[in-house]
């Protein structure tokens, strides 16, 4: 692998990856910004804030696959799929209510990679790996290297799920669940069936849409045969994300093995902040078997108070979404404040 990383470091584009398995089309993403402007055609000083980038990925660093970059339009750089990724000068900006850990992870740690923060369901942080850095991510800073999965720490949270017995849900988040290894996976799963009281299995994952060739035939084994009831949350937020058939083929791979199937979105400034395109978003996630579920607005975490959208325009957005859509295509209009039980639905705006 790191082979593989050096050689990336001084090629301008990855070599094609459609007949590599995941993991290689993992290690041949774009790990620099140039590297897909330049496969985008795109000139780096089309966006003045893109002229410290190379500073952005100093503190955040920089990955795209290539599969995700293949749905962005080439010479475009206001591309929503793009802007997602694309790191920016505004990443410095020090802006008031926006920190380093906008959603309370560390006062909800329990044991090193354990989140307990609702009743019934915990979260465990099962990698720090991602396919993709989204630039809004809310755990740009979450301390990885403290809280990894390892052996002895694992024990630690299948220990305290064994103790309690209300838990009856536990969530894999990370970054994605879905970057570790069949094996690692299947022994992870083996360990949580063993606990009588648990009832269920939930997922959160950006890899059916950046990385589709992850979803192979072992994985869809092993979250099938399973006791525990699975589920997946996908994290999608524009519908061109889904303008690839290898997606849509792994989307429904997953909907025909019975996977339960549902997503959030984060509402981003310039990239899905319209009615339109988030009504095309849930339309479009309905035709593959996925449940819209969530939208978020923004996580305030430091270095991406530039997607911000303002709560008004939020809530007039999402009223309007509701005379558009049947309810049941209609994500919840939500915020996570630290230390809630729940998330928190953003109350009704009367227009």
């Amino acid at each position: 692998m790191s082979q593989v990383n050096s050689l990336l470091n001084r090629m301008p584009n990855p070599p094609s990856t459609s007949h590599l398995g995941w993991q290689q089309e993992l290690a041949s993403a774009y790990r620099h910004p140039q590297q897909l402007l330049d496969y985008l055609q795109i000139d780096n000083n089309a966006v003045n804030q893109w002229a410290d980038a190379n500073k952005a990925v100093q503190s955040f660093s920089f990955l795209v696959t290539r599969s995700f970059a293949e749905r962005m339009q080439k010479g475009n750089p206001n591309d929503p799929l793009l802007l997602q990724v694309m790191p920016t000068n505004r990443e410095s900006a020090v802006v008031d209510g926006f920190g380093q850990d906008p959603v309370g992870d560390l006062q909800a740690l329990t044991v090193p990679g354990l989140l307990h923060k609702y009743h019934g369901r915990v979260l465990l942080i099962s990698t720090g790996a991602c396919p993709i850095h989204c630039r809004y991510c809310f755990r740009r800073n979450f301390p990885y290297q403290a809280n990894q999965n390892n052996t002895r720490q694992e024990q630690q949270a299948i220990n305290y799920i064994q103790q309690r017995t209300e838990i009856n849900e536990v969530i894999l988040s990370g970054g994605d669940p879905l970057i570790l290894t069949n094996r690692r996976l299947t022994q992870l799963i083996d360990k949580l069936e063993t606990i009588p009281h648990l009832k269920r299995l939930r997922l959160h994952s950006r890899v059916p849409t950046t990385l589709p060739s992850r979803i192979d035939d072992g994985l869809i084994q092993r979250l099938t045969q399973t006791r525990l009831q699975t589920i997946l949350v996908t994290h999608i937020n524009h519908a061109n994300e889904l303008n690839s058939n290898v997606v849509i083929q792994s989307l429904d791979r997953l909907a025909l093995a019975k996977v339960k199937l549902f997503n959030q979105s984060v509402l981003l400034n310039k990239i899905n902040d319209s009615v339109k395109s988030l009504a095309d978003l849930s339309e479009r996630l309905f035709d593959t078997g996925v449940q819209p579920y969530y939208l978020h607005l923004l996580d305030k975490v430091s270095g991406a108070s530039h997607f911000e959208v303002p709560e008004n325009t939020a809530l007039y957005i999402h009223q309007n979404l509701q005379k558009r859509l049947p309810g049941y295509l209609v994500p919840k209009l939500v915020r996570e404040i630290p230390g809630e039980m729940s998330k928190i639905s953003v109350p009704t705006l009367h227009i």
